[in-house]
């Protein structure tokens, strides 16, 4: 059973804190953090995904963005990332963290990656339609994730 989670988006503003504080609350004994590639650091989530965020019932307000580091892909023991090319950039900067690398939309249905799952594409700076539809693939994943975990 995998105790440490790690999700991780790009500045760790909008996708990944969002998809941390809905499996911390489908998974409450579990230790989920978030952190971003090229994170936007100290920043809090996002507006309008801290909008949807709370909608759900869900706390993001204490959230600040950090960068990944290896120590943390070191620690944790599944990492969740939106796109193929995030998991690929987790690979270089931790090769031992590639085999414990997966998309956040592994299980949905629809994703173009043969098999692999759904890429969630980044709605920062983009309509709050964008966002929305973000935020319902988000919910589809972490729920996924969380019945199987």
């Amino acid at each position: 059973m995998f105790q440490h989670l790690l999700v991780i988006c790009t500045g760790n503003i909008c996708r990944s804190p969002v998809a941390a504080a809905m499996l911390r609350a489908a998974l409450p004994d579990r230790d989920i953090a978030s952190a971003g590639l090229g994170a936007l650091v100290g920043q809090g989530v996002e507006p309008t995904a801290r909008e949807l965020a709370e909608a759900d019932g869900l706390d993001v307000g204490a959230h600040r963005a950090r960068q990944v580091t290896p120590a943390m892909l070191s620690r944790a023991e599944l990492i969740l990332v939106m796109s193929e090319g995030q998991r690929r950039a987790v690979g270089e900067l931790a090769p031992a963290a590639l085999g414990k690398t997966l998309l956040l939309g592994r299980w949905l249905d629809g994703g173009s990656l043969e098999g692999q799952g759904m890429e969630i594409p980044d709605p920062y700076r983009q309509s709050r339609d964008a966002f929305e539809q973000t935020h319902r693939l988000l919910k589809a994943a972490t729920a996924a994730w969380a019945d199987r975990l």
